[in-house]
């Protein structure tokens, strides 16, 4: 992502953080975070909230699905429990076939 100025340069990483991002989280009386923070919590609620991992690789910019998975996979503790449901549901009519 790239922050540009009212001028249309990019904003010195450092300004940005001084004069935007401390100021507000001070107001808020939040804790101080990194943009990085930012972004990671933002990815983690968007997995954990059972978002495709597909739009949260393009929203975050990875290369790959893989990096996207290696990194968030923990926050999606249900993944396995949704694969074992699907199976069951594709497999059940099946069972009315056989039977």
């Amino acid at each position: 992502m790239l922050f540009a100025t009212s001028t249309g340069g990019p904003i010195n990483p450092s300004n940005l953080r001084k004069r935007s991002l401390t100021p507000l989280l001070e107001k808020a009386n939040l804790p101080r975070v990194r943009y990085y923070d930012l972004r990671h919590t933002c990815a983690t609620l968007l997995l954990a909230q059972g978002t495709h991992p597909k739009f949260v690789q393009e929203l975050l910019g990875h290369a790959t699905i893989a990096i996207t998975l290696d990194t968030y996979s923990h926050v999606m503790p249900s993944m396995g429990e949704q694969t074992a449901r699907a199976m069951q549901d594709a497999l059940s009519p099946m069972e009315d076939v056989l039977s």
